[in-house]
């Protein structure tokens, strides 16, 4: 790897880290002016113009906020529990195209609209985000702290459950595009998007999506009123906000797959908008589905949720891989 790359790749990765930490800053924003548009209501509308300050005042809030550790942690998991699923969403990002190769160059030749472009880009997704877990569930072993361990054990329970139905649910893609590289993905739908053929294992992603990363209404890791607060019932300030930045990226990151995988990504009709905008307006209406989600679904019961993931999504992300690939077989003779 030359010296060219490296300044390359590090410089898009600090793009990437700063662009998410502000896409999640303005996110809670645009949450709670949505619910409260849905609820009747204005939301925060008095920290600067139009309340757009607001989460610049939410984050110094959390910065001066005072600690409270239990007396019992472990000292070095519980610091190192927040610190471990802020990387993994951030890390999960770096294989997401954002758009097709651009005019901008640097040291003499073209930039490419992502941190890296691998042969396997989707299992560097699904092995970033399962590190993820351990930081969930060292967070509520480590609090000494029951309702905490309560939380982390449902968590790191729903997230292995509906992970196999998640990269089940993709594999009816990479049958298609013959490849797992995101960037041949998108480059497969420039005709057709892939959510055309593969309606239902696109319906089971977002299922399994939105369960993967602990939303409403499968939010049973946080219910208040049952745990307190679950995995992070003992962490307040910045060390909560660790884990507050980490749900939020990894709702960006899983809106940005799903555009990219079954929305054609950068691909739009009649060529009206560059590249990065079609990709921005594709995740942004997938993460207005979340909040609307949030805003209308009841929580659901701890056991139909592993019902739901283990007896319904997963037989069938099996049938619809199994189906794809006879299809494709068969058009093949």
């Amino acid at each position: 790897m030359t010296a060219a790359v490296v300044v390359e790749t590090l410089v898009k990765a600090a793009i990437v880290i700063l662009g998410l930490l502000t896409g999640f800053a303005y996110l809670t924003l645009f949450e709670r002016k949505v619910q409260a548009r849905l609820q009747q209501r204005y939301g925060p509308n008095r920290v600067g113009p139009f309340g757009l300050l607001q989460p610049a005042a939410d984050g110094l809030k959390l910065m001066f906020k005072s600690q409270a550790p239990p007396a019992g942690r472990d000292h070095l998991l519980y610091l190192l529990a927040p610190m471990l699923s802020m990387s993994a969403a951030l890390a999960a990002f770096a294989i997401v195209p954002i758009s097709g190769p651009g005019r901008i160059t640097l040291f003499g030749h073209a930039i490419g609209w992502y941190v890296m472009n691998v042969n396997i880009g989707v299992l560097w997704y699904f092995a970033v985000t399962s590190m993820g877990v351990y930081g969930i569930f060292l967070a509520g072993w480590a609090s000494n702290n029951k309702y905490s361990l309560l939380g982390a054990l449902r968590s790191s329970a729903q997230m292995i459950s509906y992970e196999m139905a998640l990269g089940l649910s993709l594999v009816p893609v990479f049958i298609l595009a013959g490849s797992f590289s995101l960037v041949d993905i998108v480059n497969a739908q420039r005709t057709w998007w892939f959510f055309i053929p593969l309606f239902p294992a696109f319906i089971l992603y977002l299922i399994a999506g939105i369960a993967e990363t602990n939303r409403a209404p499968f939010d049973l890791p946080e219910a208040e009123t049952e745990l307190v607060a679950g995995y992070h019932t003992e962490y307040s300030g910045m060390r909560f906000a660790l884990f507050y930045m980490a749900e939020y990226i990894n709702m960006i990151t899983v809106s940005s797959i799903a555009a990219v995988i079954f929305l054609g990504g950068w691909w739009g009709p009649f060529g009206i908008l560059p590249g990065p905008w079609w990709f921005l307006l594709k995740v942004v209406l997938f993460l207005y589905l979340y909040v609307w989600l949030r805003a209308t679904l009841p929580r659901v019961r701890y056991d139909r949720l592993m019902a739901l993931g283990w007896k319904s999504l997963l037989p069938l992300s099996l049938i619809m891989m199994m189906a794809t690939a006879v299809v494709v077989v068969a058009a093949q003779r």
